[in-house]
């Protein structure tokens, strides 16, 4: 049996993972410490996803540890002859990396270093697949001329990105926050490894990943913490922009569906920009009213009118270059499906 190894399993990306390679009978090993709960809270827990992987699977086995232990990392890496590895572990938020930067640092940019040189030492043949971020590009997209609308923000139909923000934006010259700094670390690297040691490294700078697995918090997860809060008659704050602003969302099955076409065909030290696209995207106040429209309820919502530092107006991201590289791949999930799905399946535990 082919053997994958995944950071961070339990959490939304590495489930759908997790689950996805399982049943193409891969011997999956995961590995995952909630560090999602102590970054956002208890809500925030992700031990619920492991519990349910572990029952499921019988070709599912779980490590509890951080990713930053080196010591647990080589072992594993000695004792298994990976094909694939997916590293989705990280901490995700911009806000929050502002608290610990050391910690973040740590996480996004160290361990993925430590995967990158186990791989290369010890399952060199592998294939090593990143969850990079649209915030390596940092504040540039504001810089773009939107156009206010009565729900969006917007692009001129005849602007070069108006089909979406591809991999010719430059990282260079913005505010990319701290979180999107450390991920820039990782994401340079993960190309490196490709390009300077020939191995088959693909990396993907995600929009807003969302699906049923994702455990919502204030601080991540846009779509999912939104109809938690619509759902259970809590507020959601909108933080400036007037709820206006923009984001793609793409279901996790879609991009652990293209980890796979990737896993297939490798390429070496590649960047992909990958999301919802014109496919699938909204503003907050679209969101909020399809999900009112599903739900049947009116949500509760407030306005701040300061935006979050280095947040995105608008980000659509256009994936036309990784189409053109895997042509067979396809979405399966757009915006409606997707907020159908979370309203009836999402998980909501507090």
């Amino acid at each position: 049996m082919s053997k994958v190894l995944i950071t961070g399993s339990s959490g939304l990306i590495g489930s759908e993972s997790a689950k996805f390679f399982a049943e193409k009978d891969f011997d999956v090993f995961g590995i995952d410490n909630d560090m999602r709960s102590y970054f956002f809270g208890r809500e925030a827990s992700t031990s619920w996803n492991r519990k349910f992987l572990e029952k499921q699977y019988k070709n599912y086995k779980h490590f509890d540890f951080d990713i930053r232990n080196k010591t647990r990392l080589g072992k594993i890496f000695k004792e298994h002859k990976f094909d694939l590895i997916i590293h989705t572990a990280a901490q995700p938020s911009h806000d929050w990396a502002a608290r610990e930067p050391l910690t973040d640092f740590e996480i996004n940019a160290l361990a993925t270093i430590y995967l990158l040189e186990n791989f290369r030492k010890y399952s060199p043949n592998a294939v090593f697949i990143f969850t990079s971020t649209n915030k390596v590009y940092g504040d540039t997209p504001n810089k773009l001329p939107f156009i206010e609308l009565k729900k969006r923000y917007e692009l001129p139909l005849d602007h070069k990105f108006y089909k979406g923000v591809d991999e010719t934006m430059s990282i260079d010259n913005s505010k990319h926050s701290i979180f999107g700094a450390s991920k820039i670390a990782g994401d340079i690297m993960v190309q490196e490894y490709g390009k300077y040691f020939g191995l088959k490294t693909v990396l993907f700078r995600g929009g807003c990943l969302t699906g049923p697995a994702h455990s919502g918090a204030k601080l991540h997860g846009f779509l999912a913490y939104l109809v938690k809060c619509i759902m259970q008659n809590r507020e959601y704050i909108i933080n400036g922009y007037k709820g206006k602003q923009v984001r793609d969302n793409i279901h996790s099955f879609d991009l652990v569906n293209a980890f796979y076409h990737v896993y297939k065909s490798p390429k070496m030290g590649e960047a992909y920009n990958m999301g919802g696209s014109r496919y699938s995207n909204c503003s907050i106040l679209e969101a909020i009213e399809k999900i009112e429209n599903i739900l049947k309820k009116k949500a509760k919502y407030s306005y701040l009118n300061e935006n979050r530092s280095g947040d995105h107006i608008w980000y659509i991201s256009n994936v036309s270059k990784f189409k053109n590289h895997y042509p067979k791949w396809k979405y399966t999930y757009n915006l409606d499906k997707i907020l159908l799905e979370l309203c009836k399946e999402g998980h909501f535990e507090i």
